[in-house]
Order: C-alpha cells, then sequence, then structure tokens
C-alpha cells in the first residue's frame, strides 16, 4: 500500500467519486440505487478492489470474483432474460467498474451486473461465517486491525486526525441499550463495534471521509438507512467552494438528498455528529480457512464485520460536551428511561423529555393607543348559571315579571294571579 500521504487528496482536490461516496455517508442511501459509477482511472479501481479485500493479480481472489460475476449473469438471464453483450461478460470485474463509468448501453449492461454481484458476495459472505469455526470476537479483532492499520498510518503520516478512539462496547453498555430500544434484539445493535475519529477542524472532515472509502471500507457497503447526519447539508457546503460546487452540479440525482436526522431520542437536540454503519470486508487468516468444511471451500476467504464510524472535527466535539449534547449528559438519559422501563414496564415511556433549548426574550411590544369608543351598544353580561338545588339538579329558571307600563289616559288593571283565593267577604 502507498503512503497514506501520496493518496490523500485535500478538499480542493477531491473528485466526482469522492464526492458520490461523501453524498452515500451523509445521506445512508444504497448503490442499488445509482445509475452510473464515477471511476476514471486504473488506479482508482484497484485501490476500490483492495479495500474489498480483492486483488486481482492473486489468481484465487480472481477466480473468486469471476465466479460472483458469472452467478450475476446467470441470475440476470433466467428471471428477466437480460441480454448481456460477450465483452461484457467477458470483462474481468475492473474492467466493468471502468466501463460502468461511461455512458451507452453497455455502460447500463455493467452497472446492472455489479448491482447484482455486490448482492451476491455479501449473502455468500455471509453463508460463509456460518459455515466457519469463529466467534464473533474474533472477527471483531480482524476489523479492529484493519481499522487501526488504516487510521493509525494516516496519523503516523500526519494527516489531519487528532484523535482515533475505537473498541468493542462493553456487555453492560449493550445490555443497556438493549433494554432502552424497543426492538430489543441483538441483531438490532449495530455498535457492537465502533470508532470515533476527530480531526482538526471541519474542512478536514470530507477529505478524511473520501480516503476512508478509498482504503478501509468500499463505500457501497454503507448500512442503508443507518446514516446520522447533523453537520452538513451536501449541497449547501459543496456551493461554497467553487472546485466542489462545478462537480456536484455532474452528480447523478438520487431519490433523497436529505441527510438522515438523528432520531435517537436520548440525544440533544443541539448534538452535531456524522455517524454512519458499514459492513466492513474483513479476509480471513489462513488457519480459519483450513478449518472450513469442503462446502465453504468455494464461498472465497472474505466475510464482513459491522461496524459503526462516528466522524467529527474538535471545535464541535468540544461544543458538543460542554451542553447538554455531552456524551454523561446522553448516558444519564438513557439510564433514567432504562430505570423508568424496568419499574413501570408498558406504563413507561422509553424516550424521556429532550431538553428544551433557551427561550428567546419576548420582543416589546410598541405603545398602543387608548381605545376608542364605539357608537355600538355595549354586549350584556354574562348571566351566571342558575343555582343548583339539593338534589343536585338545576333549579328551573323562570323569567321575570314585566311590570305593566302605564299608558296616559288609561287605567291598567294588574291581572290577578292563577290558583288566587278569593277575598272573604265580610258577614
Amino acid at each position: 500500500m502507498s503512503s497514506p500521504a501520496k493518496s490523500y487528496r485535500a478538499l480542493d482536490q477531491l473528485q466526482s467519486l469522492d464526492l458520490d461516496g461523501i453524498r452515500l455517508l451523509l445521506r445512508g442511501g444504497s448503490v442499488i440505487d445509482w445509475s452510473r459509477l464515477e471511476f476514471r482511472a486504473d488506479e482508482e479501481v484497484r485501490e476500490y478492489l483492495i479495500a474489498h479485500e480483492f486483488d486481482l493479480e492473486d489468481p484465487a481472489s480472481r477466480a473468486r470474483s469471476e465466479a460472483i460475476k458469472n452467478a450475476a449473469i446467470g441470475y440476470l438471464k433466467r428471471n428477466f432474460d437480460f441480454p448481456i453483450p460477450r465483452p461484457i461478460a467477458e470483462s474481468d470485474v475492473g474492467e466493468l467498474l471502468l466501463v460502468a463509468s461511461r455512458g451507452g448501453h453497455r455502460q447500463l449492461c455493467a452497472c446492472t451486473i455489479l448491482k447484482v454481484m455486490h448482492i451476491i458476495h455479501h449473502l455468500e459472505a455471509r453463508e460463509l461465517l456460518y459455515m466457519l469455526p469463529i466467534s464473533d470476537a474474533e472477527v471483531f479483532h480482524l476489523a479492529e486491525q484493519k481499522v487501526r492499520r488504516v487510521i493509525g498510518a494516516m496519523m503516523a503520516d500526519g494527516l489531519p486526525i487528532l484523535e482515533f478512539i475505537g473498541g468493542r462496547k462493553n456487555k453492560d453498555a449493550l445490555y443497556s441499550k438493549l433494554l432502552s430500544k424497543r426492538e430489543t434484539h441483538a441483531a438490532q445493535i449495530y455498535d457492537k463495534l465502533r470508532f470515533r475519529v476527530v480531526t482538526r477542524e471541519q474542512n478536514d472532515l470530507w477529505p478524511v471521509l473520501a480516503y476512508l472509502t478509498r482504503h478501509l471500507f468500499p463505500f457501497n457497503y454503507i448500512v442503508p438507512g443507518e446514516a446520522k447526519n447533523t453537520m452538513f447539508d451536501f449541497h449547501a457546503y459543496a456551493a461554497a467552494y467553487p472546485h466542489l460546487q462545478q462537480i456536484a452540479k455532474t452528480l447523478q440525482p438520487m431519490h433523497d438528498e436529505r441527510g438522515g436526522e438523528n432520531d435517537n431520542v436520548f440525544s440533544a437536540p443541539s448534538y452535531r455528529v456524522v455517524h454512519f454503519v458499514v459492513d466492513m470486508p474483513v479476509r480471513l487468516p489462513e488457519d480459519v480457512l483450513e478449518a472450513a468444511p469442503p462446502a465453504a471451500w468455494s464461498l472465497g476467504r472474505v466475510v464482513f464485520a459491522q461496524a459503526e464510524f462516528q466522524i467529527i472535527d474538535r471545535d464541535t466535539e468540544q461544543a458538543n460536551e460542554l451542553s447538554d449534547a455531552s456524551h454523561d449528559a446522553y448516558k444519564l438519559r438513557q439510564k433514567d428511561a432504562v430505570v423508568r422501563r424496568l419499574k413501570l414496564g408498558v406504563g413507561a415511556s422509553l424516550s424521556l423529555p429532550r431538553p428544551r433549548p433557551a427561550r428567546a426574550e419576548p420582543k416589546p411590544k410598541p405603545p398602543t393607543e387608548p381605545p376608542r369608543r364605539s357608537s355600538r351598544p355595549a354586549k350584556e353580561a354574562i348571566k351566571p348559571a342558575p343555582p343548583k338545588t339539593t338534589t343536585g339538579r338545576a333549579a328551573p329558571v323562570t323569567a321575570p315579571r314585566k311590570a305593566p307600563v302605564p299608558v296616559k289616559g288609561i287605567r291598567v288593571k294588574a291581572k290577578p294571579r292563577k290558583n288566587r283565593k278569593p277575598p272573604r267577604r265580610g258577614r
């Protein structure tokens, strides 16, 4: 592998392939929805395949890539009667990547074959993992070694990484996370293996992400729907730099241009980070392959380990830690929710009320003029509710009797009341 400093690209040196991968990281989409690739040189193809743990100069790797390609072509012909030109069917995976980055009918065929190869390789690698006598801890250890090798070389060459923390989540943290999630399955925990990278400045984030997609994990194995980006608006950030803006205009359209929002109920609204999950290709050592059953020999020597990555710059990290978005505050909110769920069960809410942002001071109202007198009559006052009797029912309300209005020249006699007894006459 060449020196990281030689293959590292600064912000003003990023290319179309880099921006495609970065956009996929920020929004958590899938390469199955892409219509083309952006490979321009053989060296880019070679780096991409090495990140897949494939080396076309190695006979075993080349044979494995050919087997995956032939399986993809067979699937397309059996199920869709998909026409594939002979030059495309005879091309190796490196040539397919370059053809898929051009135009025309052959580009469409190459792109279609590569999409099916992506699925087949992933499924067969999972099948291989189930056949081998190897534990999750051993696979995680192999993935850790790969990550530390690549990022350690970046730091040794003076690339803008200030801090790198990684490892497996301890059991108590896993228990708490499962108890705080509605999906109480171990399969739903993506951060059993997690890594955190802190860069010097925010402008270093995109170049570091681009380097990682070329040398550590291929961009096509970013887990769809698991991106949490609360730092960047892709197009707005690219528009601030003429070089990036020019490239962004030529990128293929995507179904959803928005970044994945942070849906973790225990994170504060002010929390800022770039977070994503990848299926990282890991090459198995020879001693493990020797213990594999004969049915596993045709499935290659690559398996996948899921890992979570958090990428952040130094200033943003400090701003997080000095607010309610700190890691300690996050853990406290999660712990309180777990306790409430354990004690109250179904009556407990898994999410605690998020801290509200500081309320802005109300603006002083301008002085108002005194109300003008209206010529309209005032509204009648609201009548009080009728009194209640001892039984609790409302007493009947009778309208008040109106006194007779005297009219000049006419004597008005009051009508006698009903049920009134006549006066007694004297004897």
